[in-house]
């Protein structure tokens, strides 16, 4: 008899996915399942459901940011425990080429025709889900393996863009957090882990600025019309040597631009798909723009061990199956504090 799962599934381009019954997936060669732990939910999750049909085969099950336990091994796997928590890095790539040899599967040089976690493949919201490889498994350790689900796309992609931009930053820079919310909450904790930068945090919601107060930001201040202003008042004219936008939208690209020192780093991580106009004398001298995408194996592994030494705590909302879709529609206005996840066997 097949064993059936709950799986939260994407059927059809633009409409919100459903919970449905489908077969519990078996490892083949070299592959790993595992039982799911948490899974959480991205706001890019929102451009997989309203993606152009073509970019990924449906049905489509959601989830690329997920850990779980060990729960069945493909032929030829070896080295693994069943029980163990492991957590998945999600950009799969070939494998094979020099990106991927160095760990950097995120720059994958056959990116658009290699299918990832949750983008092409099955992703981690279903009671089991399927690795393609070990190599994509990092150990939990002893954290807890909920709490720990954020870390496998925000805590990776917030590492990424500090850990390549901590080298701007001294005792006398400033790094500008352009939304609190469930990666904007966990750069304010990275930052201040890897570098010694003055942190400013700036959202639209007083909770997400008391949020930020709270987690070491030095200011927060309510995002309107005099924010450019406000910045560089508290940066006594220069402007923020380092400018993290969570949100990406054409409002924020405009104050990241307005507030970027002279020198200064722009890392537009926010997939809200504004428009930067990029002009010489449109930006600060020497300041450049960069724009991360997930992260190497080693930035989650790094993420991982600033979670297990206390540097930085997930702040999460549990939920099951059935509030999936009102929690989405939370999340694209705005309302989540911190990462929601889902946990299908609470």
């Amino acid at each position: 008899m097949t064993r059936t799962m709950r799986a939260y599934r994407l059927t059809e381009a633009g409409r919100m996915p459903q919970v449905m019954e489908i077969p519990v997936p078996e490892p083949g060669p070299g592959q790993v399942r595992l039982r799911t732990a948490g899974a959480g939910l991205c706001h890019s999750d929102l451009l997989v459901i309203h993606a152009d049909p073509s970019f990924f085969p449906l049905p489509l099950t959601m989830g690329h940011e997920a850990t779980g336990f060990i729960d069945a091994l493909g032929p030829g796997v070896e080295g693994l425990r069943i029980g163990d928590a492991y957590g998945v890095y999600f950009s799969w790539g070939c494998g094979r080429c020099r990106a991927c040899a160095r760990g950097a599967e995120n720059v994958c040089e056959r990116a658009g025709s290699t299918p990832g976690f949750a983008t092409g493949r099955d992703g981690g919201m279903a009671d089991y889900f399927i690795v393609d490889d070990p190599r994509h498994l990092i150990p939990l350790g002893g954290l807890d393996p909920v709490e720990a689900a954020p870390l496998m796309c925000a805590g990776i992609t917030v590492t990424h863009a500090v850990r390549r931009t901590a080298a701007l930053l001294d005792p006398r820079s400033t790094a500008l957090v352009i939304g609190v919310g469930g990666l904007g909450h966990l750069a304010i904790q990275v930052l201040k882990a890897l570098t010694p930068a003055r942190i400013i945090a700036i959202d639209r919601l007083p909770e997400k600025l008391e949020q930020a107060l709270a987690l070491g930001a030095a200011q927060a201040l309510t995002a309107g019309p005099g924010s450019i202003a406000d910045i560089r008042a508290l940066t006594d004219g220069r402007g923020a040597d380092l400018v993290l936008d969570f949100v990406g939208n054409d409002a924020t690209l405009e104050l990241a631009a307005g507030t970027l020192a002279q020198g200064g780093r722009l890392e537009i991580v926010g997939v809200g798909g504004g428009m930067l106009p990029l002009r010489f004398h449109t930006m600060p001298r020497d300041a450049s723009v960069g724009a991360p995408y997930a992260g190497t194996l080693d930035d989650l592994r790094a993420a991982v061990d600033l979670a297990r030494d206390g540097s930085v705590h997930s702040q999460i909302l549990r939920i099951g199956y059935d509030q999936l879709n009102a929690t989405y529609a939370r999340l694209d206005a705005g309302r989540i504090r911190g990462r929601a996840v889902l946990v299908p066997h609470a």
